[in-house]
């Protein structure tokens, strides 16, 4: 379920303004990656992290169908508490995500060689973008099939499924090799986090990136809300939005594919800054809906290549054991990027899109001194 475009759409329809559009992007992009620097200790100490990653899966399809059923039944008049339970769904949504994320990359880590792991992210990628891009198009003739809310709810119930189907191939997973690494409690983890400052360097660049580019996801939710305060965007244009979001998401990953042993992850990092910023110009000369689209595609090119070289980097920059560990660092890394959306929506609210779009340059011109200092060799 694409937190860009779909939910923040069905927020904003639901009554939400900047202020709620902050506070979701805060939770779901933010928020989520936070919480593993208190779920890695836990997780951490582990041998096998499958169940865990089960956990976190079951937390999302739970919340999207509870969405689906919340505004299957929604009521014009309850609409104040029905974005406060939205709120507390999403928060579910996000923190599922959190929890199964630590397991994944402790999975994904044990599962494939070095060699192998920038062509294996992005044919996953790949996969997972025309399966996202079918999706896409079945989203929009649902979003425009109906009226709000039946039309939404539609969306995430079939979304809730979706997610029950694509996840019947952890169940199979055998996960024969234990981690070793033990944490014991959040303080010992917290000491653990120092000591790895300290011994290594790369470390602290990358959490500086993190807190940096990281960001950069966050935009598409507030340039939904831009496109529906500015050019009154309906549930049709949000749905064809997500369609031109994914294939740049499936275009990039395929370039990536192609030239994953000639393309080194530092001149990814340096290009997706670009174009980071470019989103933002590109925003500012646009002068009617239409043009709107092609901010999505960017847009995906940004999240795929930030997916893509986070996951990369990562492993990279963390070492066999430590996978986990390592996962709930990256938490660490995202303080920025829980603050923004806030920072954000309070800026929009009270002082307009200039300001946001200002603050956002700002931040993103920062990353390219810790994407100098990571120097990556892969």
């Amino acid at each position: 379920m694409d937190v860009d475009t779909i939910i923040p759409a069905m927020l904003i329809e639901s009554g939400g303004g900047a202020l709620h559009i902050g506070i979701m992007t805060a939770i779901l992009l933010g928020g989520s990656s936070v919480a593993q620097l208190f779920f890695a200790p836990y997780i951490s100490n582990k041998s096998y992290k499958k169940k865990y990653l089960l956990l976190g899966i079951n937390s999302r399809i739970f919340s999207l169908l509870g969405l689906g059923f919340l505004l299957f039944y929604l009521q014009a008049q309850q609409s104040v508490y029905i974005i406060w339970i939205i709120f507390v769904l999403i928060t579910i949504f996000a923190l599922g995500g959190a929890f199964a994320n630590i397991g994944y990359t402790d999975i994904l880590g044990k599962s494939i060689v070095e060699e192998k792991r920038k062509s294996f992210l992005s044919f996953k990628q790949i996969i997972a973008g025309i399966v996202v891009l079918f999706s896409a198009f079945l989203a929009r003739k649902v979003l425009s099939g109906s009226s709000f809310p039946l039309n939404y709810a539609y969306t995430f119930i079939i979304g809730s499924s979706a997610l029950l189907i694509a996840s019947l191939g952890f169940w199979n997973l055998k996960e024969t090799e234990p981690s070793v690494l033990k944490i014991n409690g959040f303080k010992k983890f917290i000491q653990v986090l120092k000591s790895e400052l300290k011994t290594n360097p790369k470390l602290a660049y990358f959490l500086g990136f993190v807190n940096t580019q990281g960001i950069a996801i966050s935009f598409l939710p507030f340039l939904t809300l831009y496109a529906k305060e500015k050019f009154l965007t309906q549930s049709n244009d949000i749905a064809l939005f997500l369609v031109f979001k994914i294939l740049g998401i499936v275009l990039v990953s395929f370039l990536i594919l192609f030239w994953s042993k000639k393309i080194k992850y530092k001149w990814l990092l340096y290009g997706n800054v670009l174009l980071s910023l470019a989103m933002v110009i590109g925003t500012l000369f646009i002068s009617e809906a239409a043009h709107i689209k092609y901010i999505f595609i960017s847009g995906g090119i940004v999240y795929s290549i930030f997916s893509i070289t986070m996951n990369g980097v990562l492993l990279e920059v963390s070492g066999k054991e430590n996978r986990a560990i390592y996962t709930g660092f990256a938490g660490a890394g995202s303080i920025i990027p829980a603050i923004f959306p806030l920072t954000a929506g309070y800026l929009i609210k009270t002082f307009g899109f200039q300001n946001f779009f200002l603050l956002y340059i700002v931040i993103i011109s920062f990353s390219v001194f810790f994407i100098y200092k990571l120097n990556c060799k892969k």
